[in-house]
């Protein structure tokens, strides 16, 4: 068996729905799929997660919210009118996207990750509906009739343990099963999402839980290329990459795959293979547990901007036992986590997400650390980027260091750290 997921460009309109429906019946092993909501179906184009965001914005501020609705609510009818679904489709669809903006607002995490997860649900509805229309047996599951239970931490989820269990149960189903990206529900029964891109999290998941032999995660892309294709013109298609390689550059802005979708399938020893839609027969890029390291090649270059860092320097920090640990601490006691904490002797730089650091919780972590740790020096510099090199076989190459150096420094680029 195979696990399936399809990406927003792949299930965008009626169109791109039908390439998908091909692709599954084209292998019978396909038979777990995994959904995105639609995405874009140009560029100026809107996302319909981010319609729903509209929707449920609207609704906290006491808005207009039924004109974005229907926006929303428009979207999927044209495209179950197209795909010539039933009239009842169009109906559950309608009625789900009006339960779930109409729903209770009391609680507004739990608010904005049900109307964030409609796009997934919905969208599962709709393309189950597209397969039995082509002649397959295939079904809608919930995820929370399925048993994938997660943390209630809203938009940003977490597997709970035991929940592969119930959910291997999923690879002696015959049918073909259409699951809804991107969500879960608590054992309470609260829909919970993982964060931004958490569709690729799910179909990880039911890899891991199925012991699927491959995880195919669908795209608009040929392949994961040595680079942005934005910035470089033409880079190179990766081919073979280790979970190791790929896990680091999406966390350093590879948009190809969420980082976090690479641990379950690590976990299981499942190989991932990034395939395009468009062109379902491209051999893609294999993810794999290792390979062998036959030069000592970079496998890929990305960069990411947004970091802050918290310098804090004390004379003899060395031989101050502890201090990393309680210098730590106040970071976890104040809710944030850390990136990195490059150090020298007297000096500890700790690397945060400019995101999670407003000003309110950079002013109560400096002042704690100045009382509780008496450092010589604390300073905070925000609007870091990070540029993250990448590949296994580096480590027996002379001169990579150097080479990126001096490219940094032809561009006049000052590097505050390296590690």
């Amino acid at each position: 068996m195979k696990v399936c997921k399809f990406g927003g460009s792949s299930v965008s309109d009626a169109k791109q729905i039908r390439k998908i429906c091909q692709i599954i019946m084209a292998d019978p092993a396909r038979q777990v799929i995994v959904v995105s909501a639609p995405g874009k179906r140009f560029e100026d184009d809107i996302k319909v997660t981010d319609m729903l965001m509209r929707c449920a914005d609207a609704r906290l501020a006491e808005g207009d919210w039924e004109e974005p609705l229907e926006q929303v609510i428009e979207r999927y009818r044209g495209i179950c009118q197209e795909l010539d679904l039933p009239a009842e489709v169009i109906k559950s669809v309608t009625q789900a996207l009006r339960d779930v903006v109409c729903g209770s607002t009391e609680h507004i995490g739990r608010y904005q990750d049900a109307v964030k997860a409609a796009g997934e649900d919905n969208s599962a509805r709709v393309i189950a509906g597209a397969l039995r229309k082509m002649g397959c047996t295939a079904r809608y599951l919930n995820p929370g009739e399925a048993g994938l239970h997660v943390t209630d931490e809203y938009g940003h989820a977490r597997l709970l343990p035991g929940s592969l269990e119930k959910l291997g149960e999923l690879a002696y189903v015959k049918d073909i099963v259409v699951f809804p990206g991107f969500f879960g529900y608590t054992p309470n029964g609260e829909v919970v999402t993982f964060s931004r891109g958490g569709s690729d999290i799910t179909g990880a998941i039911l890899a891991a839980a199925i012991g699927a032999e491959l995880y195919e995660n669908f795209t608009d892309v040929d392949a994961v290329f040595v680079a942005d294709p934005r910035i470089i013109k033409a880079p190179l298609a990766v081919r073979e990459i280790t979970y190791r390689e790929m896990r680091e550059l999406s966390y350093a802005g590879f948009g190809v795959l969420h980082d976090e979708a690479i641990i379950p399938a690590v976990r299981a020893n499942i190989p991932i293979c990034i395939k395009n839609t468009n062109a379902p027969d491209a051999p893609g890029t294999m993810i794999v547990p290792e390979h062998q390291v036959i030069d000592s090649r970079v496998v890929g270059i990305a960069a990411s901007g947004g970091f802050c860092t918290v310098f804090v320097s004390k004379y003899l920090m060395n031989r101050e036992i502890g201090f990393g640990r309680r210098l730590l601490q106040i970071f976890e006691e104040e809710g944030v986590s850390y990136e990195h904490t490059p150090s020298g002797i007297d000096n500890i730089s700790i690397i945060v997400d400019e995101a999670s650091f407003p000003e309110s919780t950079e002013k109560a972590v400096c002042e704690r650390i100045e009382k509780e740790l008496e450092p010589d020096n604390v300073n905070v510099e925000r609007g870091m980027a990070l540029i993250m090199i990448v590949g296994e076989g580096m480590r027996y190459a002379v001169g990579i260091a150097s080479t990126a150096t001096q490219c940094l420094a032809k561009a006049g680029v000052n590097l505050e750290m390296l590690n």
